[in-house]
Order: C-alpha cells, then sequence, then structure tokens
C-alpha cells in the first residue's frame, strides 16, 4: 500500500528521470537503466515529459501504465487540469547543430511551480528565462560535457533565480555515459547542500527561505 502523504512526492529514478506524484503522476526523461549501467526505473505515469530524442532521456515504454500520455514538444498543454509549458532550448552551443533541439518543462504541482530543464546545452533567450524566472524547483543537468559547463550553468542558476536546484544528469557509480560528477558543480555554487535520499515529500510551506540544493540519491 502507498504511504499517504501531504502535498506531493518527488522520486529520482537516477540520470534525469523523476517521478512527480500529486494527484496525477509525472515522470521526466525516462531510461531504461540497462543501456546506462544503471538501475531501471520503476514507475507508474499518467504523463510522461520528454526533452528530446536520444536513448538516455526517450524511453517511455520502460514506464509501466499502459495508457500514460507522452508529451515530447514545444507549447501548452492540459491534462486533468494540470499545466504544462515545453519551452525550446538547445542541446548544444550551437543553436542545435551538433546534438539537436531540447525542451524544457514548466509546471505546477500543488501549488509548486518545477522546471526540469531536460539537456539544455546553452544560455535559453530571454523570454523563455522570463517565463521560469524565479521557479521554486529547477531540475538541472551539472555533468556538462553534453550539457552547459558548470561556469555557463551557475550564471543560468542566479539569472533564473530558483528557491531549490536538483542536480541531475551527472556521473555516478555504473553510468556508463562520460559525464563529471556533481562535485564540480557543488564547489562552484557554493550553496547548502541537503541530503534527501532517493525521495521527499514536501508542500509549499516547506520550501526552504534561502536558495538549496537538494540532493537526491539511489
Amino acid at each position: 500500500m502507498v504511504a499517504q502523504f501531504k502535498g506531493m512526492r518527488v522520486r529520482w529514478h537516477g540520470h534525469s528521470c523523476f517521478e512527480i506524484n500529486s494527484r496525477v503522476t509525472i515522470v521526466t526523461d525516462p531510461h531504461d537503466g540497462k543501456s546506462l549501467g544503471i538501475k531501471p526505473p520503476s514507475a507508474e505515469a499518467d504523463v510522461v515529459l520528454i526533452s528530446h530524442d536520444h536513448y538516455d532521456h526517450n524511453s517511455f515504454k520502460s514506464i509501466i501504465k499502459p495508457r500514460k500520455i507522452v508529451f515530447a514538444f514545444v507549447g501548452e498543454f492540459n491534462f486533468e487540469g494540470f499545466a504544462f509549458t515545453g519551452l525550446q532550448t538547445d542541446h548544444d552551443g550551437a543553436g542545435g547543430k551538433k546534438r539537436g533541439k531540447n525542451v524544457m518543462y514548466a509546471m505546477t504541482v500543488d501549488g509548486i511551480s518545477i522546471c526540469h530543464c531536460g539537456d539544455i546545452g546553452k544560455m535559453p533567450d530571454d523570454d523563455v528565462i522570463e517565463k521560469i524566472k524565479g521557479i521554486d524547483i529547477l531540475m538541472v543537468p551539472v555533468g556538462g560535457v553534453h550539457t552547459m559547463d558548470v561556469e555557463e550553468l551557475v550564471k543560468f542558476i542566479d539569472t533564473v533565480g530558483p528557491r531549490v536546484i536538483v542536480p541531475m544528469h551527472y556521473r555516478v557509480g555504473g553510468l556508463s555515459i562520460p559525464i563529471n560528477s556533481v562535485d564540480g558543480f557543488i564547489d562552484s555554487i557554493g550553496l547548502d547542500v541537503e541530503q534527501v535520499g532517493e525521495e521527499i515529500d514536501l508542500s509549499v510551506d516547506e520550501l526552504p527561505a534561502e536558495r538549496t540544493i537538494w540532493l537526491f540519491s539511489r
């Protein structure tokens, strides 16, 4: 039996895959585990958000609910009263010419605003920044190599001004993709780090007053 909780539950399934549970369940950028050398996700979802069509982000078949809705595009869409906005960005610093385009997803769940950045590769345009400025939770790739380097990433975070930063897409034990660990990012940004484990339950009044890093583990 699933434990009852107040508000929203966020669970990390490794890499860029998060499960956001509320009245509906949202899963971001699912992977199949074995292709990356890490544990596969074990999640059901009503909505699956795909930031781009690379194998470590697009394995919607790994999510076990058969009637799930998959979104993988720019624009505004709704599902059972939940609003989502897909925002166009680049996967690289060359306008997408090297690695293609990337979609960031902004949403509000139980009064908490969240942006999942996918594999963002350069600072977004001003109009995109304005749509996520002051967001509560910003999920960002911090492993570099295929995404923004640490210096540009810190500038991006300072420009957006989130209350909570959730690192993702970084090197962990067993991962077969050659990206960096989370350590360089944490050292560069100089913020307090809260270890939250595999999942966290929260409501609006439980968000930190000062900008904080939530570091998930698995």
